[in-house]
């Protein structure tokens, strides 16, 4: 049986990437998926994509730094579907800069995209799970958010902040059967790192940092996203997940 029968999730940044693995596998395993992005057509062809292979979807464009485009987003999910079970916070940009060389433009930026569009979107979605008597929100962080990372300070800080915000969030919200948890992708193949996984001196230092003699796949991620959306870690919240190969473990 499907694991996510009858259940609606939101997730963001689901144009490309492992959103659109994320938003193809909540939707082959029952949920009924409201794909975001500021891509609009991106996110219009994963939902066909999801309808032609017979699951259930709707499109919203969506900046997530934009608390009411948050709004219309959570609403438009209400108006449709009646609820949000599971919220997957996965939009977000890199930005490579020591900390020297970081602008407050720039700050603002990669803080705003993925860190507040995170607290924004648990904000607006967490009172409908209240209502609906629970849920589960994934927050797409990175191994950044677990360990430094050189010539990143910006993009570092906001990924431990979505690590340290999802463990808040779990404690506030475990009483209304709410689990948060955040997820930490290493080296994944994305059309984002399609520049570095496609550099032969960059690939060679990627695989020196794992333990699995490989980058990862979005898929990879996705079934992390799956299995923290779904019954099967109904008592697991507050948690970092690693899909790293063994990067952390290094």
């Amino acid at each position: 049986m499907a694991m996510l029968v009858d259940k609606v999730a939101i997730v963001t940044g689901a144009g490309s990437g492992m959103g659109r693995e994320e938003a193809l596998l909540l939707a082959r395993e029952g949920a009924k998926v409201v794909a975001t992005d500021i891509n609009e057509a991106a996110v219009q062809a994963v939902v066909k994509e999801i309808e032609e292979a017979g699951g259930e979807a709707a499109a919203f464009p969506h900046n997530v730094a934009s608390e009411d485009e948050w709004v219309k987003a959570v609403d438009g999910a209400i108006q449709k579907y009646g609820k949000v079970d599971v919220l997957v916070n996965n939009a977000g940009i890199s930005h490579a800069a020591g900390l020297l060389e970081t602008t407050m433009e720039q700050w603002n930026k990669v803080i705003h995209i993925n860190l507040t569009s995170v607290f924004l979107g648990m904000k607006h979605v967490i009172p409908h799970m209240q209502t609906g008597k629970g849920g589960s929100i994934i927050n797409i962080s990175s191994i950044a958010g677990l360990t430094g990372s050189s010539g990143a300070g910006a993009y570092t800080a906001s990924k431990g902040g979505v690590r340290m915000l999802s463990k808040a969030a779990a404690v506030d919200f475990g009483k209304d059967n709410i689990r948060v948890n955040s997820v930490h992708p290493g080296f994944i193949e994305t059309p984002m790192s399609a520049g570095f996984v496609n550099d032969d001196r960059m690939l060679k230092w990627f695989l020196s940092q794992t333990a699995l003699p490989r980058v990862g796949q979005a898929f990879e991620v996705a079934a992390a996203v799956l299995f923290l959306a779904s019954d099967a870690s109904a008592y697991i919240t507050g948690v970092e997940l690693p899909v790293d190969g063994g990067v952390t473990a290094k």
